[in-house]
């Protein structure tokens, strides 16, 4: 292995905890609970790609994971298609009504709290601190 390489992924190590929850996940059947049995919280967004709502609030999200990196250290994120899964029990069994909608749970399976068709950064920010508060306990 080269030397550079070698001191580069040496030094990225320790961000490898961090990095987990990084990227947020694109929803598969059973994902919400395999996260949950793994003791993490999880942030729903089901979301389309036409939606102009939730269009806004992915420009809050991300800005306010920017501005603290620990929501995504702490939080597993994963994006719901409307598109592809409105019909079916990832919508009907936690009783979502339309897209734009945002949903934390807790690794207890307690909805910590939901947001439908909102886009104040205040609003948002206080689920996601909700959601850090939870997995940081």
């Amino acid at each position: 292995m080269k030397r550079r390489t070698f001191l580069a992924t040496l030094a990225a190590t320790p961000l490898l905890p961090t990095l987990a929850h990084a990227a947020p996940l694109d929803y598969k059947p059973g994902l919400i609970n395999e996260r949950i049995d793994a003791g993490e919280t999880v942030f729903l967004d089901y979301k389309a790609s036409w939606c102009t709502t939730c269009a806004a609030q992915e420009r809050v999200l991300d800005a306010l994971k920017a501005e603290n990196p620990a929501y995504e250290a702490r939080i597993t994120f994963i994006n719901i298609d409307w598109d592809t899964w409105a019909r079916t029990e990832v919508v009907s069994s936690l009783n979502v009504v339309r897209r734009s909608t945002l949903i934390a749970i807790g690794p207890d399976r307690r909805e910590i709290g939901r947001i439908v068709a909102g886009t104040g950064r205040d609003e948002i920010k206080a689920l996601m601190d909700a959601a850090l508060a939870v997995a940081t306990s």
